[in-house]
């Protein structure tokens, strides 16, 4: 489909062999090039080290990868805002899913007192807050919204999926947070919002499940596909558009 094109992924997290997820993370990659005829590179980027956005346009996408709390919050949300304002294929998986709300909240809605119950335990109404049943290496089942982009990848509207997190989206913000671009992709059984994506975007979607554990079963993740391939869109028209100039 997308013969010798070549694309970049910016890992942004703090790399750590012992997190299942960063082991699997590189094989999710490779499942999906393999699959869809992409040559697929890819970095880590340890959040301490994005002071800036110069490191971040060398990338044809963004993953914000679990592995919360980061060593730098400001240098993940630095690459979510880029990411998001730039028009930058982009998935956040657990704390990226989180991460992404929080750069919504203060940077798109000028929420600037919104904080993470992990960061900040002080904080009396946080948006990001403890999950009331943490999820510690179980499997949940979820929801897709009908005519969701990732409905569409996954091309089901129930699925299951792993998790390892203890936070997520409290449930007061909900309304207020989806009232713009942002919108609730996904739900729990009991309609706690799991998934999220924007519809003013290329592709921008992050769940708190971690989909990459699937490759450590040789599976492809629906959704790394769905992010290698519009790095492959994306960089196939700039190219185009480069040919022309």
């Amino acid at each position: 489909m997308y013969s010798k094109c070549r694309v970049k992924v910016a890992l942004v997290g703090d790399y750590n062999a012992a997190i299942a997820a960063h082991r699997a993370i590189p094989e999710a990659l490779r499942l999906a090039s393999e699959a869809l005829g992409v040559a697929v590179e890819h970095d880590w980027l340890a959040t301490d080290s994005l002071v800036d956005d110069a490191t971040l346009m060398a990338y044809d996408g963004i993953w914000c990868v679990p592995g919360s709390p980061y060593a730098a919050t400001e240098g993940a949300l630095r690459a979510i805002r880029f990411a998001r304002e730039q028009g930058v294929p982009f998935l956040g998986t657990c704390g990226g899913f989180q991460h992404a709300l929080l750069e919504y909240a203060r940077n798109r809605l000028g929420w600037m007192d919104a904080e993470h119950a992990e960061l900040s335990p002080q904080a009396q109404n946080p948006l990001i807050a403890p999950l009331s049943c943490t999820l510690l290496d179980v499997s949940e089942h979820v929801h897709l919204v009908s005519g969701s982009r990732i409905a569409e990848l996954y091309g089901v509207r129930e699925i299951s999926e792993q998790y390892l997190c203890r936070y997520g989206l409290a449930d007061a913000f909900v309304e207020p947070l989806m009232a713009q671009a942002l919108k609730a992709s996904g739900h729990d059984q009991a309609g706690a919002v799991r998934a999220i994506e924007l519809e003013d975007h290329p592709f921008f979607i992050a769940t708190l499940f971690q989909p990459e554990r699937a490759a450590l079963e040789g599976r492809l993740p629906p959704l790394v596909a769905g992010l290698v391939g519009a790095c492959a869109v994306q960089s196939v028209h700039e190219a185009q558009q480069e040919a022309v100039a």
